[in-house]
């Protein structure tokens, strides 16, 4: 019996990154999408089904496209992600140890509002004429999204979503555990705004305080014809900072989630972007 030379350690580690990052990243888009999809399709059988945003339904195939799309993006962020985690490896990034549990959820928090700037920029950045086909095309050719379109990117647009991980963990060594939850609440927030039904409760614009984190309308609002406007990904103060917040997505939030049994998305008010806003050409 011939006794196979084992592979060198470094082959070993290279092997076990690239499967775990793939596992990873692969489980965490078809777990929450599905989860998602499951609870929208239940929804959909109640009387809340009147919070479907848009009259309009994804066809199967706007629905197999996407996930295809995913898929090619859950590559993408497996191959940052592998770099990410041999520069841990190789002592290229850092985390900090005994990190306590208070500490943990402010590395959660600072990543959130650092990855809500970097999203609002980058976007906003991918809409430019010169970029937009390119970099966002793909996504944008869901115009009523389904929560699995949360990862429908071009390639481009993959590796730049994908490249803030590394960037943050440059500038801000981050305990695992807070690199964890913070990719767990990462990709909550990316199926609900793709849903296409409103999940959070009446009078949420409303708030003082809640009216800053954004909704399933704010984003569906970006897909369904007012290409420019909304940004924004967890919250929506830079939409509202730089003046490129939706003006009727209190209103449309409103009607949304005004619950009637017997209301559906064709009975309510037309929405003024569609008598004029120019559409991004797709």
């Amino acid at each position: 019996m011939t006794n196979h030379p084992a592979a060198p350690p470094l082959l070993d580690d290279v092997i076990e990154v690239v499967v775990g990052t793939l596992t990873f990243d692969l489980g965490r888009y078809l777990i929450a999408a599905g989860l998602m999809s499951a609870i929208v399709a239940l929804v959909m059988r109640t009387r809340w089904r009147s919070r479907r945003i848009q009259p309009r339904t994804a066809p199967r195939r706007d629905v197999i496209r996407e996930i295809l799309l995913s898929l090619r993006t859950v590559a993408v962020y497996a191959a940052v992600g592998m770099i990410t985690m041999m520069g841990f490896r190789l002592g290229l990034l850092h985390e900090p140890a005994g990190a306590s549990a208070l500490a943990t959820a402010g590395y959660v928090a600072l990543a959130v509002i650092g990855h809500d700037a970097y999203f609002y920029w980058v976007h906003r950045a991918m809409h430019h004429p010169r970029l937009f086909r390119r970099f966002h095309r793909s996504h944008h050719r869901s115009v009523t999204p389904t929560p699995w379109a949360a990862y429908a990117f071009d390639v481009p647009e993959a590796v730049l979503m994908a490249l803030f991980m590394p960037l943050w963990l440059l500038l801000v060594p981050t305990p695992a555990p807070a690199i964890f939850a913070f990719l767990a609440i990462m990709i909550v927030r990316n199926v609900m705004g793709h849903a296409g039904v409103e999940l959070h409760p009446r009078g949420w614009v409303a708030h003082p305080l809640l009216r800053w984190i954004s909704t399933t309308t704010h984003h569906d609002l970006h897909h369904s014809g007012g290409f420019n406007r909304n940004f924004g990904f967890y919250f929506t103060f830079w939409d509202k900072l730089m003046g490129t917040e939706h003006p009727d997505y209190a209103r449309v939030f409103d009607a949304v989630t005004a619950v009637k049994a017997d209301s559906l998305p064709s009975d309510r008010p037309r929405i003024a972007w569609l008598a004029g806003e120019p559409r991004q050409r797709i």
